[in-house]
This record gives C-alpha cells, structure tokens and sequence, in this order.
C-alpha cells in the first residue's frame, strides 16, 4: 500500500499536491468554526471571556464544562495553527 501511495504522491504535480493541502486545511477550518460557534452559543461568550470569567469553576469543575473548555481550547488553537499553514501555502504560490 505505501508503494502504491508513494507513487501516486510523486505522479502529482505541485499544484496538485498544493490544491490536497489546502482542501484539508479548508475542511478542518469549518470544523474548527463549527466547534468555536458551538460554544460561542453555549456558554454567550468567546473563549478569552469564558476562561477570563473562571467558567470551569464557576460551574462547579463538571465534567462537560471541563470537556467543554478543553475541545474549545483545541479548536481555537487548530483555527490559528490551519491558518498559519494555509498562509504558507499561499505565499509559495
């Protein structure tokens, strides 16, 4: 199966390798979002305020609101660290 894949990868053209790249980085941007906004409408705030306004202990240390500030916390850092990648990808064009 690698072999198989290897090939496949070098029979691709840059652009083609770069359109791949960037269609992922655009799928997991929407989900990102998608949890960001989740949230947003859960708790009506963004992460800076809900970490700001002690949420997690406010609501007693639950195990959602825990969960909750944890997927949310990741979701914030994958928006920056797709956008930075999508950025680089750009500026090779």
């Amino acid at each position: 199966m690698q072999a198989v894949l290897e090939k496949q990868i070098r029979d691709m053209t840059e652009d083609e390798l770069k359109d791949i790249f960037h269609r992922d980085y655009l799928r997991r941007l929407a989900r990102y979002r998608m949890i960001d906004d989740s949230y947003r409408k859960k708790y009506n705030m963004n992460l800076e305020s809900f970490e700001k306004g002690n949420v997690v202990a406010k609501q007693g240390y639950t195990f959602e609101v825990e969960s909750d500030a944890q997927e949310w916390e990741l979701a914030i850092d994958g928006i920056r660290t797709v956008g930075k990648k999508m950025r680089e990808l750009l500026c090779e064009n």
